[in-house]
């Protein structure tokens, strides 16, 4: 099997991450990955939000807990009756990718986003897609945030990749049958 089929075929999701960060050059690389999506009629309007800062991270976990506790509160109430947990699993990485809006922004920030997390696992390297990022970035933080970085065009948040080393070893998720149909 080569080594690209192989990565896409053993890929999984991380929940547990090491408190350390990736390096830049390692990011850089995960990043190069994202910016080389398709996307439709080669637009390229998947923007990458790379964040290190401890504090940003956190506000952004903050942010993105706030729009789970909303939802849950619509859900079933009683779910708040106990704090919710870190959104972002611990993970001290993360790239928030948003896309300028056009009719295809949601399908070119999604490949976008597969491409980081392939490209990370390619590298021995783990990560999760967390989603609330179109409120996060819809909310007037959110939106204060992509002002400060010169983000003015109108556009709809993604997904935050969260990145960085599992503390234990995941085994991947059984693959559910019954849903490749051949014509």
């Amino acid at each position: 099997m080569n080594e690209t089929i192989k990565a896409l075929t053993t890929r999984k999701s991380c929940a547990d991450f090491k408190d350390e960060h990736l390096t830049r050059e390692e990011l850089d690389t995960i990043v190069q990955a994202g910016l080389n999506a398709p996307s439709g009629m080669n637009s390229q309007d998947a923007l990458f939000i790379v964040v290190q800062d401890d504090k940003m991270v956190k506000k952004l976990s903050e942010l993105n807990s706030a729009v789970m506790r909303d939802t849950f509160a619509k859900i079933n109430p009683a779910m708040l009756d106990k704090p919710l947990p870190d959104p972002f699993y611990g993970a001290r990485d993360v790239i928030a990718v948003v896309a300028k809006k056009t009719p295809t922004s949601i399908y070119d920030g999604s490949l976008a986003m597969g491409n980081l997390m392939n490209a990370a696992w390619s590298m021995g390297i783990d990560s999760r897609w967390i989603h609330r990022a179109k409120e996060v970035f819809d909310s007037d933080e959110g939106k204060a945030i992509l002002e400060n970085l010169g983000i003015t065009e109108e556009v709809e948040g993604i997904g935050f990749c969260i990145l960085g080393h599992a503390k234990t070893e995941k085994t991947k998720t059984e693959i559910k049958p019954d849903r490749v149909f051949y014509i």
